[in-house]
């Protein structure tokens, strides 16, 4: 029998590993105590509308999840492939072209359950492809104007059509997606991958879980890009509530959490009049300090609340968006799609590999895109 008493106790030591919940939380009080605001300002903050689409997403990939499809998936696309290097070049691609299209956390929902599938049944080092794949959703999502949120804001606010942001981003993407390509190739073992009859699923897929949960997904991105994300979230909870609840226990409320704690820390953070007073005097005409005025502001705050920050006070707009896109590498929080991947591959230690990967990724990527954009100039 579970006593209130040992559920608390499991909630407590969960907690333990999530340390970027309690960090933010006490960012957020702290913030809250120094310079309390209006509910109107900490409702702005939360970005209602992100976490609404976050749920919506995250119950259609566990209904796909739970339907079987995607160990079906898994087990189709082992059998075709032959070494561990194509099969991480394959889902690298995979996740940086279906971002340019579907969003960067829309891609990884698809992709990263995929790879787990994939690592459960063969020799994939998931961690490994985890890592990458949020290196290429990073990469793949700077080329679309509806690819992540920082280029959605620009996008608008540049009133550029679809394809001059396009042109104005291909140099930049070209050079990430190269250097993706690379670490995914070196990076991962030559052997071939071995297929584990033993650890496929046996399970029959579920077709009506699987087209509900597909039917789910479609509306969810559908209502995310026309702006209605908390009516999507709704009109996915009721069917799932009633013919798979199972579906509904299974999401990671955690990283529901840990987002709105994001949202409302980094958000009270860039608002703070230091910030503003420190952003005041930084020259935004010279090149070099709005580029590494964007990179650098992404890793403390995240690259959306950085463009939030920088949008209304530069002028080059493709500078802007080429620097936040580059700060998407680095610390975790550069983008929160960085999180998104590590939280979905579940594995130990994930923190620490991406740092040691993404890291030195950022320092190299951010002087070799800033000497090809130079060379533009």
């Amino acid at each position: 029998m579970v006593t209130p008493t040992s559920r608390t106790q499991r909630w407590l030591n969960r907690l333990k590993h999530e340390f970027l919940l309690v960090l933010f939380s006490l960012l957020t009080v702290v913030l809250a105590c120094i310079d309390p605001q209006p509910w109107s300002r900490y409702h702005g903050w939360l970005q209602w509308p992100t976490l609404c689409g976050l749920l919506g997403l995250m119950i259609a990939i566990q209904g796909i999840r739970d339907s079987g499809l995607v160990q079906r998936a898994a087990g189709s696309l082992v059998a075709r492939m032959h070494s561990l290097r194509s099969v991480g070049l394959l889902l690298a691609s995979m996740t940086a072209v279906l971002s340019m299209v579907l969003t960067n956390d829309v891609s990884l929902f698809l992709v990263v359950p995929l790879t787990l599938a994939i690592g459960g049944m063969s020799n994939l080092p998931i961690l490994r492809m985890a890592v990458l794949e949020a290196l290429a959703v990073n990469a793949g999502s700077t080329l679309s104007p509806i690819g992540n949120p920082q280029n959605l804001l620009i996008w608008q606010h540049a009133q550029w059509s679809f394809f001059q942001f396009v042109g104005h981003l291909l140099p930049t993407a070209a050079v990430m997606f190269a250097m993706v390509a690379l670490v995914t190739w070196f990076w991962l073992p030559k052997e071939r991958i071995t297929l584990q009859v033993d650890k496929l699923d046996g399970h029959p897929v579920s077709t009506r879980l699987a087209v509900l949960s597909m039917l789910a997904l479609t509306v969810m991105v559908v209502m995310m890009q026309n702006g209605q994300a908390p009516l999507g979230a709704l009109l996915l909870v009721v069917p799932f509530a009633l013919f798979s609840r199972r579906t509904l226990k299974c999401i990671d409320w955690l990283l529901m959490a840990t987002f709105a704690m994001i949202f409302l820390g980094l958000g009270h953070f860039a608002a703070l009049p230091a910030v503003d007073h420190a952003l005041g005097r930084i020259d935004f005409k010279q090149p070099l300090a709005l580029y590494l005025s964007g990179i650098v502001s992404s890793q403390l705050i995240s690259n959306v609340p950085a463009t939030v920050l920088l949008l209304d006070r530069v002028k080059d707009a493709t500078a802007l968006a080429i620097a936040v896109n580059v700060g998407g590498f680095g610390v975790v929080i550069g983008s929160l799609a960085n999180l998104i991947a590590l939280r979905l591959a579940k594995q130990p230690h994930a923190m620490r590999l991406f740092h040691e990967v993404s890291l030195p990724f950022l320092l190299v990527c951010a002087v070799l895109v800033y000497l090809v954009i130079r060379l533009q100039a």
